[in-house]
């Protein structure tokens, strides 16, 4: 089987949020004077970060107006989601399949830190992640590549040789751009909207091995 890493985006990969994001994004929007329609949302927010997200909707604000809001709104989210949140289906199985197979693998998220503490909390799937890089790491989101750059830094894996796992279009761009291989998760975007991958799944509960390791073969 050829050498290659493994890297998670989190929201609409590891677990199905998007969902409850999409609630508390409303909310917070209404409570502040906005209302986005479902495809500015998926457009404009979704797979961005929150200090990307939020200069959109509000313009010229200070660091500080930033940090309130995002605060505002993540917390939002997490009481939202606390209730039913669950990894993906197959998820943990396809985890413990990289495992046996001594694959490394790591996070690579525009989610604040708390929201990834929050995420491998509930799903108790945190010991399967040593490494992790989230909105605190990078200065530019996606679809910059930096995210992906860093984390394949950080696995010592030059990002040919990285494949990510990704379910939205601003994260797929990044992905692309830093270089990696790229599976699409139709959690969020319907299979023809990820055309820009190599495979595209709808959960992990099918998934093989073979079947990522079939995309560094020359």
């Amino acid at each position: 089987m050829a050498q290659f890493a493994v890297i998670f985006d989190m929201d609409g990969v590891i677990v199905d949020s998007n969902p409850a994001h999409t609630i508390a994004l409303k909310q917070f929007c209404a409570r502040h004077g906005f209302d986005l329609t479902e495809e500015a949302l998926r457009q404009k927010i979704y797979g961005r970060a929150n200090k990307d997200w939020i200069r959109n909707l509000f313009g010229d604000i200070t660091e500080a107006q930033l940090k309130a809001y995002a605060t505002e709104k993540e917390t939002l989210f997490r009481e939202i989601y606390a209730a039913s949140i669950e990894a993906v289906p197959g998820m943990e199985s396809f985890l413990k399949k990289l495992e046996a197979a001594q694959i490394d693998k790591a996070i690579g998220t525009s989610a604040p830190p708390e929201n990834v503490e929050f995420t491998l909390r509930h799903t108790k799937l945190g010991d399967y992640f040593s490494t992790i890089r989230n909105e605190s790491h990078i200065q530019r989101g996606k679809p910059d590549p930096e995210i992906y750059l860093l984390v394949a830094e950080a696995l010592g894996y030059a990002p040919a040789q990285c494949v990510v796992f990704e379910d939205s279009l601003s994260g797929v761009e990044s992905a692309n751009r830093a270089g990696c291989k790229v599976i699409g998760v139709s959690t969020t975007h319907t299979v023809e909207e990820l055309s820009n991958t190599s495979l595209v799944i709808s959960d992990f509960t099918s998934l093989d091995l073979s079947q990522v390791a079939a995309l560094f073969e020359v």
